[in-house]
């Protein structure tokens, strides 16, 4: 095992109350005069989620907005946002998986400005707004992967330049995170893995990152050892709710660990990936993992039990062969033409692996099968 050098100065804070209870329970975070915008997909409309939350909120108003889209555009965030300024919102739901959950914390900021069109103001006028407030904000996750219930950032995509944003201010984290494990129940075996693998990706990044602390060290690793058992468990019995739990948890646990130290070079990598092939998020930023800690496991390892977990991890990923999933959406030569795309500041040099990384050779060895 490496020699543990003594921690540098650091500190760790986030400020969202984190709930597990039935999502009845939301009627107790806003006053009953409340007029709330719902952000979802229309799949939980038809399911009857969304009535369920309008029933208990009580005398308290909704607004619906179920039009929301994977991988939100800042054009139609923008539009949204000039359509409900003149309805009076004055609180946000986020119900769904990322995309819902970064539109509503999206949505809550850009409500509180008169700027036009904040979000190309902001990414490709390149103008800055100062941000002085949001609107109050309960985050609900319905899958269980992006951590976005309890980060301060959210992503905001410009399809039509291919380009992919982070939304960052402490203002954007929420309120509240409420964790109803019941809710992800349904999920088919895609929206498990994927947004799974994403949990796995959140806290591996948080580990090979410069930013680490102890803290966020601690959340990565019980992110890990809870995921590990839980999301193979599921893509065989997804009906076991204690594992459903567990991943949701998991999930949560490796939001908080990246709140503080961002991503870094697997996401890098998984952008142009996305923008331009419409990879899934979860399996862009988690097909380049296996090859990544076979090159860190030393290094990240402080203790033999922190080896075994993630020679666990590893054996995990390799068995789930992600590069035939990848397969699916963009070709090996495909890939490797997008190596310049592969840079994003901020993010390629958070990585803080055991040596330097050669992009090139990264997407080599990710595209090998390991059978």
């Amino acid at each position: 095992m490496p020699e543990q050098t003594p921690s540098r100065s650091w500190q760790y804070h986030n400020p969202v109350r984190v709930v597990q209870d039935s999502l009845t329970r939301i009627a107790d975070f806003f006053p009953p005069n409340a007029h709330v915008l719902l952000v979802t997909s229309k799949g939980f409309v038809r399911r009857g989620m969304v009535a369920r939350i309008q029933e208990s909120l009580a005398g308290a108003r909704s607004t619906l907005l179920d039009e929301v889209k994977p991988n939100p555009d800042l054009q139609d965030l923008d539009a949204a946002t000039s359509n409900l300024r003149r309805q009076g919102i004055s609180a946000v739901i986020g119900l769904g998986g990322g995309s819902a959950l970064d539109t509503a914390k999206t949505l809550s900021l850009t409500l509180s400005t008169d700027v036009a069109n904040p979000l190309q103001t902001i990414f490709r006028q390149q103008t800055n707004i100062p941000w002085q407030s949001r609107l109050p904000l309960v985050a609900i996750p319905t899958t269980s992967g992006t951590g976005a219930e309890v980060t301060p950032f959210a992503t905001v995509w410009d399809h039509a330049q291919h380009r992919k944003h982070s939304l960052a201010s402490p203002l954007m984290y929420p309120d509240i995170a409420l964790l109803d494990a019941e809710l992800t129940l349904t999920l088919p075996e895609q929206e498990t893995l994927y947004p799974g693998l994403d949990t796995f990706s959140h806290a591996l990044e948080s580990l090979w990152n410069r930013n680490a602390t102890p803290i966020s060290r601690m959340l990565a690793l019980k992110a890990l050892a809870l995921a590990v058992k839980a999301l193979p468990t599921l893509l065989n019995t997804p009906s076991s709710l204690v594992n459903r739990a567990d991943m949701q948890l998991a999930s949560t646990l490796a939001g908080m660990a990246i709140s503080q130290t961002r991503t870094a070079i697997a996401h890098a990598i998984s952008y142009p990936i996305t923008t331009r092939f419409g990879t899934p998020h979860g399996l862009a930023c988690s097909f380049t993992l296996p090859a990544l800690l076979k090159i860190n496991i030393e290094h990240l390892a402080s203790n033999l039990t922190e080896k075994e977990l993630l020679k666990d991890v590893l054996n995990l990923l390799d068995n789930l062969n992600l590069d035939i999933h990848l397969q699916k959406y963009i070709s090996p030569a495909e890939l490797l033409q997008l190596e310049d795309e592969m840079t994003t500041l901020g993010r390629n040099d958070n990585y803080q692996g055991c040596a330097p990384i050669e992009i090139a050779k990264v997407l080599r060895i990710a595209t090998q099968s390991a059978h």
